[in-house]
């Protein structure tokens, strides 16, 4: 390998989960992403070959456990568990054993909580500096996505964490009823994800160009993109419209859900921040569903923090060299379950205060270790 693969080797590789509840039309969108020459350097995780269609797209086997596509592309399964899968697919990479990849798409069983995998790409020692959590992308099928998210919280918290929801099946929809349907469910998703496009794959715009890259990272530009990542005028839009959680029917599993933004003008210190994520962590941290920041410190105000979380587990923070815009405030973007707005930013305001908190207990800090003094990627 030469040094300049090497380097390139150790740069943080996008990764992209793609989740969705069963039908909705995640396999076709593979399928017909596995095909697209945009993916010809991803490495893609399934669950099972079984449930990708291959046949077509099959060329040869590239390593134990590893088929290479028509497409360029590498495909492999989980075998053991996703940190293995993820660690093997970089020792083969980085000792040529296969062609070198610069994206990762891991694909979730139609059950599953992508919570865990997120964790895993945000908080392994190892993979969180070869890794970098690039975005989710939710499918959501026009014809029964309405009935899924009333009858599955998962179908819910997979449309709530997403970077992006795809909308499946709309040619689907006809009749009279079938604009009002599709403008209802597109609404309800908007209200659960207000930062989230909502993409046609019927139309056509379910494309590797608007699907990934929602990272912190903006590769045209090489540097952070804050504004883009929160999308904090999708939130306030939102609330300026008056959407109102308590009108929905509460057996509505979405109904629990908030997104919202807080934020403060003052800097805050290190230690105040610290504790404001590990209180709000410990307090409500199964219901934390997704929070994404920018913060002010005192120490450098000049130096922002970029802070990101799903549930209990943040990714080591990131020092941006300058503010992106001329808006300094600490900013906060949340959607949580069953978390009202006033309970974080109040929480905030009191801790950028620096009062005395004892409710929370001696070990509250040392139980849960956010490391925010290193610098890291998200």
């Amino acid at each position: 390998m030469s040094e300049n693969e090497r380097g390139k080797a150790k740069t943080p590789i996008p990764v992209s989960v793609l989740t969705g509840f069963l039908g909705s039309g995640k396999t076709s969108l593979l399928n017909r992403l596995l095909k697209d020459e945009a993916l010809a350097d991803t490495a893609v995780i399934l669950n099972e070959f079984g449930e990708i269609g291959l046949d077509h797209l099959l060329v040869e086997t590239a390593d134990e456990g590893i088929v290479e596509l028509s497409s360029g592309c590498l495909c492999c399964t989980i075998r053991g568990d996703l940190i293995n899968t993820l660690e093997g697919l970089l020792r083969k990479r980085d000792n040529g054993r296969i062609k070198p990849f610069d994206r990762v798409v891991i694909e979730t069983t139609g059950l599953a909580d992508p919570a865990p995998v997120l964790h895993t790409i945000m908080a392994h020692p190892y993979l969180v500096l070869r890794y970098r959590l690039d975005g989710v992308i939710a499918t959501v099928d026009a014809v029964n996505g309405a009935a899924s998210l009333d009858a599955h919280k998962e179908s819910v918290k997979q449309a709530a964490v997403a970077d992006r929801i795809v909308l499946t099946k709309t040619d689907l929809v006809k009749g009279a009823a079938g604009k009002p349907m599709l403008k209802r469910l597109k609404a309800r998703l908007s209200a659960l994800n207000p930062a989230a496009p909502i993409l046609d794959a019927a139309r056509g715009e379910a494309t590797p160009e608007k699907l990934f890259e929602a990272g912190l990272y903006n590769p045209a530009t090489k540097h952070p993109d804050v504004a883009r990542w929160l999308s904090e005028e999708a939130y306030q839009a939102d609330h300026a419209h008056g959407h109102d959680h308590a009108q929905h029917d509460v057996n509505r599993h979405d109904a629990h859900i908030r997104a919202f933004t807080v934020a403060i003008d003052e800097a805050v210190s290190l230690s105040a921040l610290e504790m404001f994520l590990d209180l709000l962590r410990g307090m409500h941290g199964p219901n934390l569903l997704r929070l994404k920041g920018v913060v002010r410190l005192e120490d450098d105000p000049d130096r922002p923090l970029v802070v990101h979380g799903v549930q209990h587990v943040f990714h080591p923070p990131v020092r941006l060299d300058a503010w992106p815009d001329a808006d300094r405030r600490t900013r906060m973007v949340l959607i949580t379950r069953d978390v009202e707005r006033d309970k974080v930013a109040s929480l905030l305001e009191a801790l950028a205060g620096r009062p005395k908190i004892d409710t929370a207990g001696p070990d509250v800090l040392a139980d849960n270790p956010l490391s925010l003094r290193g610098e890291g990627q998200t």
